[in-house]
């Protein structure tokens, strides 16, 4: 046998240089034998010019990238992520889903548990990933400026522990998202001054391109390149500003695997219904053998309001790697009202509720709360034209109260106890003045203002009930809680009968998530612990919705241990 030669300094280095940009450009591999490592990253909010449709604008984002870069982290990881401010805009980044368990001051929406990044202003997000795995993502949380700050937010298991069904052989992250021609700071602030409905977006996109259905973007298209007889996970993410969407790819089938960093029971289907805000996973197994044809991957709005809406399809690419493609297949999508469709969905999701993933839903509950969820119109101020319903303005509203921002943050204002002005805490555990909600609207439709909070104990188990209404057309509505995530007990269509809808609820194992759709014309019913002490914003995921008023806050008082209390603000905390 030869002797062996020590290597020279070059090839070490050389060596040393190799494992570093393995480490950077896959941080999942670092400290593999470590658990709960930090994991630092950079946004730089910058002006970027990018091109869609023969279009070309300059747009917010985060290091220049349209969606933004990937956050990948493990379970029991803390993330530290400083926000750099390089535009004229405000700025604020939340992480969707994360429980942020002590650690409020780092969720970000703006004038809720923060006030706004302002220009040249630094902010670091310093928290740590407790008891999730899954999907989630960020994006910005201030006005309409989500249209372009958003990418996927990826929390893979500990070290060595497997996920709860077969290793895929692939996993591929697609972002559901719209394209506006026009600056969605514009459009957002047009339709807020006269009170219509705001212009809808050009394009849906997947990672940001239209793909072939619009006009000038053949070239802009997104292709999944697989191989026959493997096993993908496509981790969905529906980043829309306005619209539930349906998704599907011709001819394949899908496995259910996870939704909103939860897992579920497993079932197949070859559509899927996402809302904005949520996440779903599926598993998705290739052909056995390459057939000579691609494959479209649609998706399209699902829409029962009486507004305008975007109502175009974005269209990808699924190829196989051997495949001479001579065909290509298009799916079949539900239409574009089709209600029974993503009621029937949504039903079969189910928790694991194993050993392993127990369910933790609250069997009995300390409050119940009744919200009402829907649109309203408050009056046109005096010598202006309003272009909402009867010359009034669109609002929207939880219980009849749109939300008024404050001008400070409400968290801080909690913590350091100066609520005085800022916040009272008298929300309206059910409506003042209750109608038929589904049925004939109320005579007097004008929404009233403030800024009202709700006030929990710690640990309480509470029960919502969020019942849609249809005063200016029914339709869906996202809810989206932060802080917490939350058991879907039941749901229906009409309005809710407390005497028998509760008889009903699936207390065995419903489905955990942190955003779900209020059925159109119906209600929904959640249960959560509330053991996540500081300010949790709740709000529909139409950003629309959100910039008209439907929007609440909770406040879940401190417990009595140390590791029930929110501690001080970080010194870096933006001011307003």
């Amino acid at each position: 046998m030869g002797a062996s030669v020590p290597a020279s300094p070059e090839i070490l280095l050389t060596i040393l240089l190799f494992a570093m940009s393995c480490l950077w450009a896959f941080p999942e591999v670092a400290g593999a034998k470590h658990a709960g490592i930090t994991r630092h990253y950079k946004f730089n909010i910058k002006l970027t010019n990018v091109t869609r449709l023969c279009h070309t604008k300059s747009m917010v984002t985060v290091n220049g990238k349209f969606p933004g870069p990937r956050v990948v982290a493990r379970e029991g990881d803390r993330l530290v992520v400083k926000v750099v401010n390089h535009v004229p805009n405000n700025i604020s980044i939340h992480w969707h889903g994360i429980r942020q368990l002590q650690s409020g001051w780092a969720d970000g929406p703006e004038y809720i548990t923060q006030c706004p990044i302002q220009t040249n202003q630094t902010y670091v997000h310093n928290f740590t990933v407790t008891g999730q795995r899954g999907t989630l993502f960020w994006h910005a949380h201030l006005s309409w400026l989500r249209a372009s700050v958003y990418g996927p937010l990826i929390i893979f298991p500990k070290r060595n522990v497997s996920y709860p069904f077969a290793k895929p052989h692939k996993e591929v992250t697609i972002m559901l998202g719209e394209w506006f021609n026009a600056d969605t700071e514009a459009v957002i602030s047009q339709a807020l001054q006269t009170g219509g409905g705001p212009n809808v977006s050009e394009a849906y996109t997947f990672n940001g391109l239209p793909g072939p259905l619009y006009n000038c973007s053949e070239n802009k298209t997104y292709k999944l390149k697989v191989k026959p007889g493997k096993t993908y996970l496509l981790r969905l993410i529906n980043a829309a500003l306005n619209d539930d969407l349906f998704f599907s790819i011709a001819n394949h089938t899908f496995t259910v695997v996870e939704v909103d960093a939860t897992y579920a029971k497993p079932f197949e289907t070859n559509l899927l219904v996402i809302t904005p805000g949520q996440t779903t996973n599926v598993l998705l197994k290739t052909k056995p053998i390459a057939p000579n044809a691609s494959f479209y991957m649609l998706a399209r709005p699902y829409f029962t309001g009486q507004g305008t809406f975007d109502n175009t399809t974005v269209a990808g690419i699924l190829e196989y790697e051997t495949s001479s493609n001579s065909t290509a297949f298009k799916p079949t999508l539900p239409p574009i009202n089709g209600t029974n469709f993503v009621a029937n969905f949504t039903r079969k999701l189910r928790s694991l509720a194993n050993s392993r993933f127990p369910v933790n839903v609250p069997q009995t509950v300390d409050k119940k709360f009744f919200f009402t969820v829907g649109l309203g119109n408050s009056p046109c101020p005096k010598n202006q034209t309003c272009q909402g319903p009867n010359g009034t303005k669109f609002a929207a509203s939880v219980n009849n109260i749109s939300m008024a921002l404050p001008s400070s943050a409400l968290l801080q204002s909690y913590f350091f106890k100066k609520s005085n002005g800022v916040f009272t805490s008298d929300f309206p555990s059910s409506p003042l003045h209750p109608f038929n909600y589904t049925g004939t609207p109320p005579n007097n439709t004008f929404v009233a203002n403030g800024t009202k909070l709700v006030v929990v104990p710690f640990n309480t188990s509470v029960e919502v009930v969020m019942q849609g209404t249809r005063i200016f057309g029914a339709e869906s509505h996202p809810l989206h809680l932060h802080g917490f995530n939350f058991y879907v007990v039941g749901e229906g269509f009409g309005n809710f009968d407390p005497n028998n809808d509760p008889k009903n609820f699936n207390l065995v194992d419903p489905v955990e998530r942190n955003t779900v759709g209020v059925p159109t014309a119906g209600w929904v019913a959640i249960r959560f612990h509330a053991d996540n002490p500081g300010v949790w914003f709740m709000h529909c995921h139409f950003d629309v919705h959100l910039s008209w008023g439907l929007r609440m806050a909770w406040i879940v008082l401190d417990g009595t241990l140390p590791s029930q209390k929110l501690p001080p603000p970080p010194s870096d905390l933006p001011k307003c």
